[in-house]
């Protein structure tokens, strides 16, 4: 049987999220967060639009789904997020309680795994996921950012 909200499903939408970066000239990583099989928020990297080091997808998407819940706690919510986060996200994402995190590709230098840092107590984290779609988008990125240079 097919399931129609498997986590293939959703990283798709994470990674159309990520084109939309893309086409911006903003590094490729676009997040969403479900709860209940809906789409509560949908986000990019924002960092050179809004010139602001925080602006990562992940906290945009924070703040989107907090909005859209009307609250600031982020219980029985999955981020599906294109590339592992960093430190600084997966501290918000620890501070937001969210019950699960999913991404594609790992960074092995700058993301939270190789960092070490602490995750809440009750989010489950799980990787992989369309993993050399995320990597293939932002390897294109960087080849083409180095060679307008």
């Amino acid at each position: 049987m097919i399931k129609p909200y498997d986590d293939a499903y959703f990283m798709k939408r994470a990674l159309q999220e990520a084109e939309t970066a893309y086409e911006k000239g903003e590094v490729p990583i676009g997040a969403i967060v479900v709860v209940n099989n809906q789409i509560i928020a949908r986000a990019h990297n924002l960092t050179e639009t809004l010139n602001d080091v925080t602006a990562h997808a992940e906290m945009q998407a924070i703040t989107a789904a907090a909005n859209s819940l009307g609250g600031k706690y982020l219980i029985d919510c999955t981020l599906y997020v294109t590339i592992e986060p960093c430190q600084m996200c997966a501290g918000a994402l620890f501070w937001s309680q969210i019950s699960n995190i999913v991404y594609g590709a790992r960074d092995e230098l700058r993301g939270c795994i190789t960092m070490n840092t602490k995750l809440h107590p009750k989010t489950k984290m799980k990787g992989g996921v369309l993993a050399e779609e995320a990597s293939a988008l932002l390897k294109r990125f960087f080849i083409e950012k180095r060679n307008l240079n």
